[in-house]
């Protein structure tokens, strides 16, 4: 259809420069353009067939109009050519062929150049492109002879020039499609591999009105990385859609698939897709899991002194609860692994209760909670209790049934670790009174309430040391005029990192369930007297964490209020 369109528009241009430079009167293009109805013919044909314009005079009326140079193709040597570089269906499809590269500079001849054609081979090669015009016979007669040439060089894998060294690494272990599609498969293949290497969990496919783009979540953020012309969204989606074993006729739904992807010989990733109909067409999103065993340390979490102290000592202890809470994808769960990693020992039996598993832990018997199936947390809980656990991990408490299971183990001898969803280490106690669980349990089974968020850390490499802020600057952090002597780090981007940041480091609120804090949730205290007495004990908040991190020079002022809100 747009090729039509594109035709169309053409023919209607030709008409008018033809006219306008006094070739051929506005009447007498009236009558040329009966006459090539009824010869079944374009105008342009119809013209050139029978002597009345020549190719070459349309080529440099096009040329003058778009102000790109005509070339005589002719004597174009085929071997010469980069020819290899588009396939046949994109040429034909296209109209164009290629003439000559230069470095990361491709030349192509065309007979009607447009915004569309040099946005979509510069997507499918990665290269800058130049059009020049040519004779439309000539430029068919070219495309002929690059086809034949390609035949004479037997079958072909049509892997782009930009994407060759990439997908080269990659193996996505689903059924390869056609050659016509080489192009968008590379271009998806090459998508994961650098999602993969620059660590990237999630990959945003998103079509728009008017152009289509793709993000990636790193360190938590969104990124553009590329804006594909908008016409190559439905087959980009359908690519996915296959590797997930969708249905691509299916756009009116939601849908959820999976595959693997080998990224080197060691190296798997799990992906998982959703795909939405949106108003303007699907939106893809493909997470991506880390399913390799990463090492995972106490330090590396982001804890002070202080702060890991009452960590290792709750970990230490045989029995009670130790919660940790913050929003989704704050390193809850990351921070549970790190226990269970310094618990792991042959000594104990260890089961956790996940939706899904995310990192596969040797020695633990991981379950993944399957609600359509009937598991649940609850159910797994009542399951572990009936094999002689030392330490389970319950991935989050949502009801009162898992709550009410999980603090009834705490208090008969097991260690449990588990997740909620609060803003802070004291709302915790809320949250559970909410779900119904009395104040006495609550005290006589809690030992350990974390809260916690994720903040990007500054690349060493280019970090800079911003100047000192102003009293009105600071007023606008929320933060003390007597700080103002801290030295500020700020973010600048490099090679290394490419926004300022590189990884991510966790800041903190860790309560110790104290006596004193025991007392206070027996007498139904609220959360801010508990959160008094938890200051008064020494507990810094999130916020104060991460002020300890700017004055390390290990985050910014601007992704601390990025994260947390004061």
């Amino acid at each position: 259809m747009e090729r039509i369109q594109q035709e169309q528009q053409h023919l209607s241009l030709v008409a008018q420069l033809i006219n306008k430079n006094n070739l051929i009167s506005e009447k007498e293009i009236a009558q040329y353009q009966q006459n090539a109805d009824q010869a079944d013919q374009s105008l342009q044909n119809y013209l050139v067939t029978n002597n009345i314009v020549s190719e070459l005079q349309i080529a440099l009326l096009l040329a003058e109009h778009f102000n790109i140079p005509y070339l005589n193709i002719d004597s174009v040597d085929i071997e010469l050519i980069p020819w290899r570089l588009i396939t046949d269906r994109l040429m034909r499809r296209l109209h164009v062929a290629p003439l000559m590269l230069r470095e990361n500079h491709l030349i192509l001849a065309t007979d009607y150049p447009t915004q569309t054609l040099t946005k979509e081979i510069q997507f499918y090669t990665g290269l800058t492109v130049t059009l020049a015009i040519a004779e439309t016979s000539k430029l068919n007669q070219l495309i002929e002879k690059i086809y034949q040439r390609k035949l004479s060089e037997g079958p072909t894998n049509y892997k782009d020039y930009s994407m060759q060294q990439a997908s080269s690494n990659l193996s996505v272990e689903v059924k390869d499609c056609s050659e016509d599609d080489a192009s968008i498969v590379n271009f998806v293949d090459s998508i994961l591999f650098d999602a993969i290497k620059r660590k990237a969990s999630d990959i945003h496919f998103e079509t728009y009105e008017n152009y289509y783009r793709i993000r990636y979540r790193m360190d938590g953020v969104l990124t553009e990385i590329a804006t594909p012309p908008i016409d190559l969204a439905q087959r980009i989606t359908a690519r996915i859609k296959i590797m997930a074993n969708l249905d691509i006729s299916e756009r009116r739904i939601p849908q959820d698939g999976r595959f693997n992807v080998r990224f080197s010989e060691n190296t798997l990733r799990d992906c998982r897709i959703n795909s939405c109909p949106t108003i303007n067409g699907e939106k893809v999103v493909i997470r991506i899991l880390n399913s390799d065993t990463p090492k995972i340390n106490i330090e590396s979490l982001g804890f002070n002194k202080r702060q890991e102290k009452y960590f290792l000592d709750a970990i230490a202890k045989p029995q009670g609860m130790i919660l940790v809470t913050g929003p989704t994808g704050s390193g809850k769960t990351v921070s549970l692994y790190a226990a269970l990693s310094l618990l792991n020992t042959q000594e104990k039996n260890i089961s956790t209760a996940e939706d899904p598993v995310e990192i596969k832990l040797s020695g633990i018997n991981q379950v993944n909670i399957n609600t359509k199936a009937g598991l649940t947390f609850a159910k797994a809980l009542r399951a572990f209790l009936r094999q002689d656990p030392d330490v389970m991990m319950i991935g989050e408490i949502r009801d009162f049934e898992t709550a009410e299971m999980a603090i009834k183990a705490a208090q008969t001898g097991h260690l449990i670790l588990s997740t909620l969803h609060t803003n802070s280490a004291a709302e915790t106690l809320t949250r559970l009174a909410n779900l119904g669980v009395s104040p006495f349990n609550i005290a006589s089974s809690l030992t350990l309430l974390i809260a916690q968020r994720l903040v990007r850390r500054l690349c060493q490499h280019c970090k800079q040391i911003q100047s000192n802020l102003t009293t009105h600057q600071l007023e606008q952090f929320g933060l003390n005029a007597k700080i103002s002597s801290i030295p500020f780090f700020k973010a600048k981007g490099c090679k290394y990192c490419f926004d300022g940041y590189k990884g991510r480091v966790g800041i903190f609120e860790v309560m110790p369930v104290s006596p004193a804090i025991e007392r206070l949730i027996l007498t139904g205290k609220d959360t801010d007297e508990i959160l008094k007495q938890a200051k008064k004990e020494g507990m810094l908040t999130i916020y104060q964490s991460g002020l300890e991190k700017i004055k390390e020079g290990i985050t910014t002022l601007e992704e601390l209020n990025r994260v947390v809100i004061q």
